[in-house]
């Protein structure tokens, strides 16, 4: 077993974005949660277009890793098979399941949208974390009642030992009705 170390740590809520523990942006967030996201998303300075087709445990997962490859440059540091994501919620994808069950409940108004059923797994938020910073290494998402920190660290030090990563994205991200918070973190090995 390894000596590892968290390096770098963003968290998105109450109304603030904080990075390594210094806040960085704050937002109203009594507004709905695509105005919040998009307000962080324009703090950001991004030109990222796909960032409007997704749903909002998507949005919330790339802004938060954003805020942390800028703290941190994971993406410039490690070579894209070497960075592991895992993350967590308790909601899994239930917003976007929700507005899909809609769509196909009245048989008089059936019209799902293929852009919305995409988004019906909750590990979707994974694969655009890992498009937009183009990693291929391990990808895990679990499903607790509450954050499990303890479980989270004890997966990544087991990707670490194991040498199927060497650096580890983990978290939680999670935004269900207006609960929302993301909180994102990589391990690496101490040097």
């Amino acid at each position: 077993m390894g000596n590892y170390i968290k390096t770098a740590e963003v968290i998105i809520a109450e109304g603030k974005v904080r990075v390594n523990n210094e806040v960085v942006f704050q937002f109203d967030d009594s507004q709905e949660n695509s105005v919040f996201l998009k307000e962080i998303y324009k703090d950001l300075d991004l030109a990222y277009p796909k960032f409007y087709k997704m749903d909002e445990l998507c949005k919330l997962g790339v802004l938060a890793a954003e805020y942390l490859m800028r703290s941190k440059a994971i993406d410039q540091n490690y070579k894209p098979e070497d960075v592991a994501l895992i993350l967590s919620n308790s909601s899994s994808s239930l917003s976007t399941d929700t507005k899909h069950q809609e769509s196909i409940s009245d048989k008089d108004a059936y019209f799902p949208s293929p852009a919305v059923f995409v988004y019906t797994l909750a590990n979707i938020v994974l694969g655009e974390i890992a498009i937009k910073f183009k990693f291929t290494g391990e990808q895990s998402f679990f499903i607790f009642e509450d954050y499990d920190a303890t479980f989270m660290e004890s997966y990544a030090h087991g990707l670490l030992d194991n040498s199927e990563a060497e650096c580890v994205i983990a978290g939680w991200v999670e935004i269900y009705e207006n609960n929302y918070k993301a909180i994102l973190y990589t391990i690496e090995k101490a040097s």
